[in-house]
């Protein structure tokens, strides 16, 4: 666990343990890193992670995954961003930002764009109102949407950053060119999983070009949608197989979006997985065909899997919801200590609001920690979720009318 890994750029990464992303929420006014957002990081760069990847940051701000998102294109300042890179890196951690567009999964009452691949809404049930309709993109929002990953990419960069990660797993809009449920195009772009595919590899392609040799650029990949006729497990191989000719250093392997968070440890196909290191078992086969190092996250919480999954051929492990609650978990482990550091599961028999109850929860962690606390604490599922929606409604006004001052 504590040997570095030396990447096809020829960086170094400290050790095999990964501060996977989590979605903070946390941006301060005009959509920036704050100081709740240096300190959090402070804690993990403390902690021990030879890697930290960041929560999303969107790359257009009319299209945001939720309202306390962090926003960063060609002409954000980038001061704040270099104080958040600082203080990741500052017991020499790689730190890599993810970069992200969430397509359809944008919820309706933010307003701004839900482009996607084809105009298929998200079917959460009861639910599925709560998201935008999506409009599916044309060439030159495609086009559009390729600068502009590569204009994050090269800002992070001159930020302090030392990598990026593009999101093209959990239902996002790379994702979703990616499957054949949410893509139904008959261009260029749909169809074949050559061309459902090509708009990750020119992205990759872009990015590449916009940055240094040395800069990172990793790519996160679910390992199957875990929907039925959805991106499939020999999907995700045929695709770790094109990004083999192209310049990544690292694919994680994730699964699930909004409609089957697998993510969370469920599944909409009724496929069970494992308790801990949810997706190890794909990302086995795939590290197998990978030039590339491959990455796994999804539960784990104890140095005995950490070393399965190791030992499994898999080169970094990535811990999420663990780090949350115990920010310092890697530097407790070469310690020899042994925590419990995963929170209780909601079980309500609404699953999407139970999805939404475990996801507030972690949220709340990460405020906690944001603001100097250290001791993870009990919270109450239902409570907490009332707490999210009234934060997210008051987030929501404040990203709206900062949305309308940007656009004029």
């Amino acid at each position: 666990m504590f040997s570095p890994l030396t990447l096809p750029n020829g960086s170094t990464i400290p050790n095999r343990l990964a501060k996977a992303a989590m979605e903070e929420n946390m941006a301060a006014e005009g959509q920036s890193p704050g100081a709740a957002l240096f300190r959090l990081y402070e804690q993990w760069a403390d902690g021990g992670a030879g890697l930290i990847i960041t929560g999303n940051v969107m790359i257009d701000p009319r299209a945001l995954t939720g309202p306390g998102g962090v926003v960063l294109e060609a002409s954000t300042p980038l001061e704040p961003f270099r104080q958040w890179a600082k203080a990741a890196r500052r017991h020499g951690a790689q730190v890599w930002m993810q970069i992200n567009h969430p397509g359809r999964q944008v919820m309706a009452d933010m307003g701004g764009n839900a482009w996607a691949p084809s105009a298929v809404a998200l079917d959460l049930g009861k639910h599925s109102k709560l998201f935008a309709q999506p409009v599916a993109m044309n060439a030159a929002q495609i086009a559009e949407v390729i600068t502009r990953f590569a204009d994050t990419a090269h800002a992070a960069e001159q930020a302090g950053f030392s990598g990026v990660q593009l999101h093209a797993a959990h239902g996002y809009l790379i994702s979703q060119f990616l499957s054949p449920l949410a893509n139904r195009r008959d261009d260029e772009w749909g169809g074949s999983l050559v061309n459902r595919a090509r708009l990750l590899l020119e992205v990759v392609r872009a990015v590449r070009a916009s940055v240094s040799p040395g800069f990172s650029v990793a790519v996160k990949l679910n390992s199957a949608d875990f929907q039925r006729g959805g991106f499939s497990a020999d999907d995700a191989r045929q695709v770790v197989l094109l990004l083999n000719d192209l310049a990544v250093d690292v694919i994680e392997l994730s699964g699930g979006s909004y409609e089957s968070p697998a993510m969370q440890g469920r599944t909409a196909d009724g496929r069970t997985l494992a308790r801990e290191a949810y997706f190890l078992e794909f990302a086995r086969e795939l590290a197998a065909v990978a030039r590339m190092p491959v990455m796994t996250t999804g539960g784990i919480a104890r140095p005995a899997v950490a070393e399965q999954v190791l030992a499994s051929g898999v080169a970094l492990v990535g811990m999420a919801t663990a780090m949350a609650q115990i920010p310092d978990l890697p530097q407790q482990w070469r310690a020899g200590h042994e925590p419990a550091a995963l929170p209780a599961a909601v079980t309500w028999k609404d699953k999407g609001m139970a999805s939404l109850a475990g996801m507030a929860l972690v949220k709340r962690r990460l405020r906690a920690l944001g603001a100097g606390g250290r001791a993870a604490r009990s919270y109450s599922p239902f409570i907490t979720l009332v707490i999210d929606q009234l934060r997210k409604n008051r987030l929501t006004r404040r990203y709206r009318k900062w949305a309308v001052r940007s656009a004029g």
